[in-house]
């Protein structure tokens, strides 16, 4: 529900004016029934957008045709000679695939195409020479206004072949199918055979740069390899000598000799250790025995050694015999020497087996490191000799593999004369025909949007809460004296029709007191205010009334083209009280009314209209006729017109159809309602109806300016 705004009106008074619709709400309907009235532009956008594709598709467009190849990768399993460290075919994977379109496109590829078939003298590729064309003219004229005639660098020119690369690869075009290893290569020229003669080319080149590649790699893969079977060669040679003369110089020995050896030296470590024993325990011995001699316990060295004689000697001397002392010395003696040469003989012999331990160990050691040292020999012998037989076996299948090169992919398809695919006069047209839907709507949108008049009574009292009152078509003579007349002699024509209908409704806006003095205005000059003014006054007198018609506007004082032979004196004379009312005004037969005219004053109009005089001359011309209409001028330019409205009954607010602008009328309702004046309704005036009907509104009349102001006061 929208909101509303109370407005104080006149005689206290207040009245509701709806609130502005929201300007960020688009309706719907409403843009549809904008482009429904726009049909008929719309579909002239359309046809003339049909008429351009047409041209364009049959006169300026040249025609393109365009061919197609299809090649495939061979995908090998077994090959004639097995070279894999040397040669590898294109691998399957979707990168390697995409490399290959690139290498087909590559600069390289399409300069010996471009040599081969002399493409630098065909027009269509090689731009220079091409006849400059009124577009390529203008295109470069503009590119000099932008860039203001200043060099910005050094330009690189590029050659003629350089140009025609360029111009081919836009021309081309290569894919891959899915699922398959199928190229496809398309050519899209100006010729269907030149279309088929490029693709072919270009794929049997493409296939000669592989077989060229691959020749050129196996003619550096032989000469690298023969470079290193020669020095592989002098190395193995090198090696094997260096390996005779190590074994020449060295005993002949070999893995089981050493192993004996070895058993050998375990043998004499156990030996040795046996002997050191003994010795140690025969020095063991010899040291007890001199220990217990010179304690002189012969008990203890009877017990140590266990010797019979020293045992009987013993039990001699325990027995007194005196000379058995003596021979128990001897005896010890002879034991205690025994002992000692005893521990000399072995260690002579632990002694013996040590020298003979090292001597072996050396040996030992010595022919093990030779052993190493020539096993080392042999192996990079062995390496070095492996190494040979394999670069040599490459060597010879590089060397068989030289003729036997085959390119990775072949034609599956030759290119033949090729279809027509530019310009497609069908997609073409139907492009233009919605394109120019597309902006024949836009306009309409645009002109809706910008739309910022009244075309309908609906619009206006939707937009001021104002009734319309009357809708008056504009009026079908040029000059303003022709008025009265066309409204007397016509008096069934639309317009006299429509001042009929705004008399009445104008009467019936207040049955209980129907309106005597009248006002007539608008927002600017030039809105029918005063014709209306003249047309009431004449449909009044009509009715038999008796009729003033009063020119308010005393600054510009246009009610005299409506009438001739005016007399002198007005309303300023009127308003001086000295002369009657009824010698003031004239009589004019026409319109069946009196009028009274303005008078051009050195005072203030607005000052004037608000003195008492004139509210008393007001009154008096109420007394003495039926209707009184007054004429003011502009409410936007002069306050005249919101003074006079403090003394009538009725206020008529002329807004011009599809003239005045929305913001303008508003901004004169506001000049009333500032002054406590209401405004009784509005009329429509000067509606254009074949106007009305381009719009769309039907048989409906419609409803919006200029500024005027600064004429108007410069003005009589």
């Amino acid at each position: 529900m929208k909101d509303s705004t109370p407005i104080a009106g006149s005689r206290g008074a207040t009245r509701v004016l709806p609130a502005q619709a929201d300007d960020d709400e688009i309706d719907l309907m409403e843009l549809f029934r904008a482009l429904w009235r726009g049909k008929w532009l719309i579909a002239l956008a359309a046809v003339a957008a049909v008429f351009v594709g047409g041209y364009y598709a049959f006169g300026i467009a040249d025609p393109q045709y365009r061919s197609t190849a299809k090649l495939t990768v061979e995908v090998r399993t077994n090959q004639v000679v097995d070279i894999a460290s040397v040669m590898s075919g294109v691998s399957t994977e979707t990168a390697a695939l995409n490399t290959e379109i690139e290498i087909m496109l590559s600069r390289r590829v399409l300069g010996r195409l471009v040599d081969e078939m002399g493409l630098t003298g065909d027009p269509e590729f090689n731009p220079e020479l091409r006849e400059p064309s009124r577009l390529s003219g203008a295109v470069k004229a503009v590119k000099g206004l932008v860039s203001g005639g200043v060099e910005t660098g050094p330009k690189i020119q590029k050659s003629p072949r350089d140009k025609t690369v360029d111009t081919l690869l836009t021309a081309l075009s290569a894919s891959i199918q899915r699922e398959t290893y199928v190229f496809t290569i398309s050519a899209t020229t100006g010729d269907a055979q030149k279309s088929a003669e490029i693709v072919n080319t270009l794929a049997q080149t493409y296939i000669a740069e592989q077989i060229a590649v691959k020749f050129e790699a196996t003619e550096q893969a032989v000469d690298w390899l023969s470079t290193r079977v020669a020095v592989l060669e002098t190395d193995l040679r090198e090696r094997e000598d260096t390996l005779k003369q190590a074994r020449a110089e060295t005993d002949l020995i070999s893995p089981e000799a050493l192993e004996g050896l070895n058993v050998q030296a375990k043998d004499l470590r156990e030996r040795l250790a046996e002997m050191r024993t003994r010795a140690d325990t025969a020095s063991d011995q010899a040291e007890r025995l001199r220990a217990l001699r010179a304690a002189g316990d012969r008990a203890a060295i009877v017990e140590e050694t266990g010797n019979p004689a020293l045992r009987r000697l013993l039990s001699a001397i325990q027995s007194g015999d005196s000379g058995a002392a003596a021979l128990f010395e001897q005896q010890l003696d002879t034991l205690v020497a025994t002992a000692g040469e005893a521990y000399e003989r072995l260690r002579g012999q632990a002694n013996a087996l040590a020298e003979s331990y090292l001597s072996l160990q050396d040996r030992i050691d010595r022919q093990s490191a030779d052993l190493v040292r020539i096993e080392q020999m042999a192996r990079e012998v062995e390496a070095t000799r492996t190494l040979y037989e394999t670069f040599l076996t490459r060597l010879k299948e590089t060397t068989i593999q030289r003729g036997l090169q085959q390119a990775d992919s072949r034609v599956l398809s030759d290119a033949i004369i090729g279809q027509k695919v530019a310009p497609k006069t069908a997609l073409i047209l139907a492009l233009s025909f919605v394109l120019g839907l597309i902006a024949g709507a836009v306009v309409v949108l645009i002109r809706q949007f910008l739309h910022n008049t009244f075309r309908s009574a609906e619009e206006i009292e939707a937009a001021t809460g104002l009734p319309v009152l009357g809708q008056v078509p504009r009026m079908p003579f040029k000059a303003r004296t022709d008025l009265i007349s066309y409204l007397r002699d016509k008096p069934t024509s639309a317009p006299a029709e429509a001042i009929r209908n705004l008399r009445t409704s104008l009467l019936l806006s207040d049955i209980d007191n129907p309106p005597k003095v009248i006002m007539s205005t608008s927002s600017l000059p030039g809105e029918g205010k005063t014709t209306q003014a003249v047309a009431l006054a004449q449909n009044l007198s009509g009715l038999g009334k008796k009729v003033l018609l009063i020119e308010g506007d005393i600054r510009r004082r246009t009610l005299a083209q409506y009438f001739s032979d005016v007399p002198k004196g007005g309303i300023l004379t009127a308003l001086s009280g000295e002369v009657p009312l009824h010698e003031v005004v004239f009589h004019d037969d026409r319109l069946g009314a009196d009028v009274l005219m303005g008078e051009k004053s050195s005072a203030n109009a607005a000052d004037l209209f608000s003195s008492d005089r004139f509210a008393r001359f007001v009154t008096r011309a109420r007394e003495a006729y039926d209707f009184v209409i007054i004429d003011t001028p502009p409410v936007l330019v002069v306050p005249d017109a919101r003074v006079i409205g403090q003394h009538v009954d009725a206020i008529l607010f002329s807004v011009a159809w599809d003239k005045t602008q929305r913001a303008q009328v508003v901004a004169a309702l506001r000049e009333f309602e500032s002054v406590n004046v209401r405004v009784t309704g509005i009329a429509l005036a000067q509606i254009d109806p074949k106007g009305m009907h381009r719009y769309g509104y039907g048989g409906k009349y419609g409803a919006y300016y200029g500024a005027y102001g600064k004429g108007y006061y410069e003005a009589g």
